[in-house]
């Protein structure tokens, strides 16, 4: 069994192999004859040598904790974001690959998790699952020691022989991407949600469909990965880590979103299908009655539909999930947009225990114009 994929070290039978090396050492390095009159000096240095290789040899015979071969750690310290952006996107198009074989079944499993806040249903089906296992996995075997957090939950063993581990090479990463940063793995938290827009999922309205993966360093959103399985949707992905970075996709979806200046009496705002109707009266109320409410599945979806200029807002009012916004967050991040609270508060990424996947303070996404519409949305933020 491998304790490590770059140091490799065996148990059981490659254990004689130390002691033979020990004997070897102790032979080569410790002892020196002095034929003249019989004596033997001890080599201090040898000595030291001998103890450490016996330590050792004590350490990985004492019956500790062993990682399997598939989930064995590496010694470094930190992460390259790069590779870690390259993991992302594999793993968001490998979920979405079971996301599209599972719709295609006669049975897509469909069961419920219960009422959304707004009182909808909150359906599960396998395809949410088969996607998790890709995606969640797939992940810690590429980074055994990372942090991630999914909207979905493992219900049987897994066995790690059967995942297959991501690349950390992506060639339009590489060509784009011209720096890197390495960051400590307590740094990091990974947000993944396997399937978004579950509901439309059910009803087949696919093109609402994404999955989609964030990491967020000390809280901060910096790269956020979309992938939509279905109608050749493609992959977006941007990398918000100092110099800003975006998929050759994003880059042309963005292209012609530069109205920095629109009358927000007469804006675009995008909303989820369950409360779109309470939504649309309260945008009226706070920007007037020529303000266009569209209903629509997914966060992934509707942040997309903001970058491309297609909306200049979208709006959420009521608690939501973390997996559901990040990334579309990291990607606003790296054009210079943002995604906030409704009041303009930035949202914190960071994973320290149970209750932090929630967002509390609905949601604002813009890629201009922000703090205007938090100033008109400012009522609807009182008391979150």
């Amino acid at each position: 069994m491998l304790l490590s994929d770059k140091n490799t070290v065996l148990f059981g039978e490659a254990e004689k192999s130390y002691r033979s090396r020990a004997q070897a050492l102790w032979a080569k390095l410790t002892i020196t004859m002095v034929n003249f009159g019989g004596t033997v000096r001890l080599n201090p240095l040898g000595i030291a040598v001998i103890c450490g290789i016996i330590i050792l040899l004590i350490v990985f015979n004492s019956g500790g904790e062993r990682k399997p071969a598939e989930f064995a750690g590496t010694n470094n310290q930190e992460v390259s974001l790069k590779e870690l952006l390259s993991v992302a996107i594999d793993v968001a198009e490998q979920g979405g690959s079971e996301v599209a074989r599972i719709r295609k079944l006669a049975d897509i499993g469909e069961t419920s998790k219960g009422k959304t806040l707004e009182g909808a249903n909150d359906p599960k089906t396998e395809g949410d699952m088969a996607s998790h296992l890709k995606m969640y996995w797939g992940i810690k075997k590429a980074f055994p020691d990372i942090n991630v957090v999914s909207e979905e939950h493992d219900v049987a063993k897994i066995d790690l022989s059967e995942i297959e581990k991501p690349t950390t090479y992506n060639a339009e990463v590489d060509s784009i991407v011209t720096s890197d940063i390495n960051v400590p793995y307590d740094q990091i938290s990974v947000w993944i949600d396997p399937l978004d827009a579950t509901q439309e999922y059910t009803e087949n309205l696919l093109q609402y469909v994404t999955t989609m993966v964030c990491v967020a360093v000390n809280g901060q959103p910096v790269i956020g990965v979309i992938h939509k399985p279905f109608n050749n949707g493609g992959t977006a992905w941007g990398w918000a880590a100092g110099p800003n970075f975006q998929s050759k996709g994003v880059q042309k979806d963005s292209a012609s979103n530069t109205q920095s200046s629109i009358n927000i009496s007469e804006s675009r705002i995008i909303v989820s299908r369950s409360h779109a109707g309470d939504v649309n009266a309260t945008a009226q109320a706070a920007f007037g009655p020529n303000v266009k409410v569209t209903g629509a599945g997914g966060a992934g979806f509707k942040t997309w539909e903001v970058i491309k200029g297609n909306q200049d807002a979208y709006v959420h009012t009521t608690l939501i999930k973390k997996w559901d916004i990040c990334a579309g967050n990291a990607i606003l991040n790296s054009l210079g947009g943002q995604l906030t609270t409704l009041s303009g508060g930035e949202i914190n990424y960071a994973i320290k225990g149970e209750g932090d996947e929630k967002n509390k303070g609905g949601v604002l996404a813009t890629m201009h114009n922000h703090q205007e519409f938090a100033d008109k949305l400012s009522s609807l933020a009182g008391g979150r």
